[in-house]
């Protein structure tokens, strides 16, 4: 009795076939990107010997000890109300009227024993080398809402577009044109030298400490 042939698979096609489902899954697939805390160096300033001094009622202090507790000007508070809270000390405008420091959009309470002017309120944090990487991240988020908040309202102002929504139209590539892009950073600029973010961060206390 005669053997059958074994029929072959014809797989020529099957390297083309795995090269255009590989491109396929390239082009369609997204790639997640790890959050973080965008901050940018102060600028290289010479070297002197005077001392900077920072009046009290000018330094915002927040402080999160071991069990993610929030201690904001050695007061205990909530999460959800340290932005307001931060909002309120970077335009309080306490500087009196006709001062050099006067500021004159600021819309807070101007309480004279409170900061003098956004250019001058420093907030400070310092976390415990315990604290939570969880809830150091939203401490961060919620005093950079404060900022955020404050810039939006005065590009709001001034050019009726939001300074959070400038940013995000520049770095997504939105802005066509390089005098376009010059005079949208020139009024990001603008905006940041009224609400300049002065966010600094002690060192780490040692638990128990």
């Amino acid at each position: 009795m005669a053997r059958r042939a074994t029929p072959e698979v014809n797989a020529g096609s099957m390297a083309d076939i795995a090269f255009l489902l590989l491109i396929f899954f390239l082009v369609t697939t997204t790639i997640e990107k790890d959050s973080g805390i965008g901050r940018q160096l102060p600028p290289k300033e010479p070297p002197t010997d005077e001392q900077v001094k920072i009046k009290e009622k000018n330094l915002f202090i927040v402080n999160v000890n071991r069990e993610d507790q929030l201690l904001v000007e050695e007061k205990l508070m909530d999460l959800k109300d340290l932005r307001q809270a931060a909002i309120e000390f970077l335009d309080n405008g306490g500087a009196p009227a006709g001062s050099p420091e006067y500021c004159d959009y600021c819309k807070g309470s101007r309480n004279p024993e409170s900061s003098d002017n956004p250019d001058k309120a420093v907030i400070s944090v310092q976390n415990d080398r315990l604290t939570s990487y969880k809830m150091y991240i939203a401490v961060q988020n919620e005093l950079v809402a404060a900022y955020n908040y404050l810039r939006d309202r005065e590009s709001q102002r001034l050019y009726g577009w939001k300074f959070t929504e400038m940013t995000k139209d520049l770095d997504e590539g939105k802005i066509k044109g390089e005098v376009a892009k010059e005079q949208l950073q020139e009024k990001l600029q603008t905006i940041q030298k009224l609400f300049p973010q002065k966010l600094s961060e002690a060192e780490p206390k040692k638990s128990g400490s």
